[in-house]
């Protein structure tokens, strides 16, 4: 009896099959880089490079479609980012002034290459978004590479336009929220631990877990979600012994530690008292926010210094905790359309390689890409604290994967009943599936819900014919497989462009038309503002339309179901509240903090609008002092940043609740005259103290009611300050 050695394939090789590793590269001059580009790997076809380099170019050029609509996006990110701009401290450390009082709650990353796009080409929106943008396109193009190895460049293809076609892909690639850097990096991990498990060598590993590090440094604690699965299927599958595996992990660790320990050591040990707070956080330290308000905080819900708490296991102010989450009415159309499709394509993927041997990579694949899936699916599901609809992009590049493998393990093997059952079967679902996320918006497209299940029912049973030899020609059944991918993506597409067509602001945006998602309220009279991205219009508050879209919640701010629910000051934050702050230029309105229809929310939710006459009363002698000016909330001071160009002191962080400044260090500040004015309301609150959330904090809370008692009003249109200037009245 002799022993058969572990097979390298489960597949054939040919045209969408899983293939077989590729061999080491003889010896002799390689070719041409430009050449290689545009040929692509050997053994592919001569269609296959174009195609790819087709579909990043397609890819781009939807993302950057009407790009500038949405202005500055998020104000919050869009402050940081202009304040790196300016200054090499507050680049490095995330701050959202360039004087430095206080930083974002996220770790850098994510801001430094719209920070060096900004400085290289100027403050506007095109230089904060194109970045965000050209990593949409990598995370295609890595999707692609990692399908394209094991299952063929047809696969691939459809890998890539799955996911470029997904909604809320389309969003966060045009938005400046960390999240568009955390996907690419993770799916960057993925394809270099993919390479690992065809021929072990420990680079890969190494590689791995040094870009997991860097994501780290994007959006915290997320990034190592996917560790569990990456170790296991490399420590369980890699072709090699079990003592190079186990090195292997641990240079990968190590990487990892290095790549993004760096700069958390650099903040621990760098002295609290020259470097800015650490916004999030109640003690001035990244580890606490990295491992409580960014941390466990979302997994219990007990975000310390957020507004509004978790809901626990049965939901709350963020949904409805559960399996069903990722399927709801308000997360569905995000990112749900081919979730089913891609959890059949997973067990039906692993059942057709279950006896291929332990280093088959074509198995590890769907077990890395799957893993990733199921797991994030899991904890998106089932966390109880801040949950917003946008994270769910980080599962678009592996859903996407197992649709790309899943379908040509599958159609390499059509002719089989069984498999022929179980395409028609995902075709048929994926096309129900459709229908039920497009009937949530009756009034959008009443007619596709129809074409999609006509045509995904008809795919169906043109699959099921083509599982018996001879019932169906090969041109024919290439345009059955065409109708049912067309039906998949029919309501996708749909909501992608609908996505492209519209501008989005402020912190919690969210894809689709209006009502396809989101805890936001209905649109108003009159609330359609898009493509205004200069807005030096004087209008009051609420009549300037500023973007097309504001679901603002923030990141760890307070999310709006409706109106008043849950929201500071009572305001909605719906998407079609567009009276808010949208393009490069924010001199739109009133500017007191409270933008737009939503209430009091405005200034918590998105970036406040100013007038031009309270930017120039900012702007005048303001080389004279640190801060122009001092206002409760982030949102609130990124507006009149923004607008002015100078730096505007956050009181309290994001939420108005972190304890900085002390009310000691901002009557020293203003003792040494380092602060011209202080802006009232902000944090979605009223100087009066109605319902902000900055007068629920102690120190906000504090320093408002000094500066109330002890200076006086100055008001410009309406919009208050005070001049911290002058005598104190008390």
């Amino acid at each position: 009896m002799t022993t058969q050695p572990d097979r390298t394939s489960t597949g054939t090789g040919r045209g969408t099959g899983p293939r077989p590793a590729p061999a080491p590269m003889a010896g002799g001059p390689r070719r041409p880089l430009a050449r290689r580009l545009w040929r692509g790997r050997p053994e592919d076809p001569r269609w296959a490079r174009p195609a790819f380099l087709a579909l990043l170019l397609v890819t781009g050029l939807l993302y950057l479609y009407n790009l500038s609509a949405s202005g500055f996006a998020n104000s919050f990110y869009s402050a940081a980012v202009q304040a790196g701009s300016e200054s090499w401290k507050a680049f490095l450390f995330g701050s959202l002034d360039a004087a430095n009082a206080i930083t974002v709650d996220k770790p850098p990353a994510s801001l430094w290459p719209m920070g060096l796009s900004v400085r290289l080409f100027g403050l506007n929106s095109w230089t904060i978004l194109v970045p965000e943008v050209l990593m949409g396109v990598g995370t295609v193009a890595v999707v692609y590479a990692s399908v394209n190895r094991r299952s063929g460049p047809a696969a691939a293809l459809v890998s890539g336009t799955v996911l470029a076609l997904t909604p809320v892909a389309a969003l966060m690639f045009r938005y400046n929220n960390p999240d568009a850097m955390l996907a690419l990096l993770l799916s960057l991990a993925c394809y270099l631990v993919v390479r690992s498990l065809e021929d072990g060598r420990t680079k890969w590993l190494v590689w791995a877990g040094a870009v997991i590090g860097l994501a780290f440094l994007a959006k915290g604690l997320q990034a190592f979600l996917i560790l569990p699965v990456l170790a296991l299927v490399y420590g369980v599958r890699a072709p090699v012994t079990v003592g190079k595996r186990l090195t292997g992990l641990a240079w990968a660790a190590l990487a990892l530690v290095v790549s993004g320990g760096w700069w958390v050591a650099l903040v621990e040990l760098w002295p609290a008292s020259s470097r800015p707070y650490i916004g999030g956080s109640q003690s001035n330290s990244f580890l606490e926010l990295t491992f409580g308000y960014n941390g466990l905080g979302r997994l219990n819900g007990e975000e310390t210094g957020s507004v509004g708490g978790g809901g626990g296991a049965g939901g709350g102010r963020w949904g409805e905790t559960g399996w069903g989450r990722m399927f709801d009415s308000s997360v569905g159309g995000q990112i749900s359309w081919l979730l089913p499709a891609a959890l059949i394509l997973l067990v039906a993927g692993l059942v057709i390689t279950r006896r291929a041997g332990r280093t088959d990579p074509t198995r590890g694949s769907f077990m890395l890409w799957g893993g990733s899936l199921l797991l994030t699916a899991a904890v998106f599901s089932h966390m109880a604290g801040i949950f917003h609809e946008y994270y769910t992009v980080a599962l678009a590049p592996y859903i996407a994967a197992l649709i790309g493998m899943g379908s040509a393990v599958l159609w390499e093997r059509r002719r089989s009943a069984s498999v022929s059952l179980t395409l028609a079967a995902t075709t048929a679902i994926t096309a129900g599936w459709g229908y039920v996320l497009l009937g949530r918006t009756p009034e959008y497209l009443p007619w596709l819900k129809w074409a999609v299940l006509a045509g995904g029912l008809a795919g169906a049973l043109g699959l099921l014919l083509a599982g018996f030899a001879g019932r169906t020609g090969r041109r024919l059944t290439l345009a059955v497989a065409g109708l049912s991918l067309a039906a998949a993506l029919a309501g996708p597409t749909a909501y992608t462009l609908s996505t492209v067509q519209e501008g989005h602001t402020g912190s919690l945006a969210v894809a689709g038309p209006a009502g396809a998602g989101g805890r936001g309220g209905d649109a108003g009279p009159g609330a359609d503002g898009r493509d205004r991205p200069d807005q030096r219009d004087g209008a009051p508050p609420g009549d300037g339309p500023a973007g097309p879209d504001q679901r603002d919640g923030g990141d760890g701010g307070t999310p709006g179901r409706g109106a008043g629910d849950g929201l500071p000051g009572g305001g909605a934050a719906g998407r079609d509240d567009r009276d808010g702050p949208a393009g490069p230029d924010q001199r739109d309105g009133g500017g007191n903090g409270t933008p737009g229809r939503g209430g009091g929310a405005g200034g918590l939710l998105n970036g406040a609008t100013v007038s031009p006459e309270a930017g120039e009363l900012l702007e005048a002698d303001a080389d004279s002092y640190t801060w122009a000016a001092a206002a409760v909330g982030s949102q609130t001071a990124a507006g009149y940043q923004l607008a002015t160009g100078e730096p505007v002191m956050a009181v309290g962080g994001f939420n108005g609740t972190d304890p900085s400044p002390t009310l000691a260090q901002f009557q020293r500040y203003v003792a040494e005259g380092r602060i011209h004015y202080f802006i009232a309301g902000g944090a979605g609150g009223r100087a009066d103290g109605g319902g902000g959330a900055g007068r629920a904090s102690g120190t906000s809370s504090q320093i408002t009611s000094w500066v109330e008692e002890n200076f006086e009003e100055v008001t410009v249109g309406s919009a208050t300050f005070y001049d911290l200037t002058g005598e104190a009245g008390g």
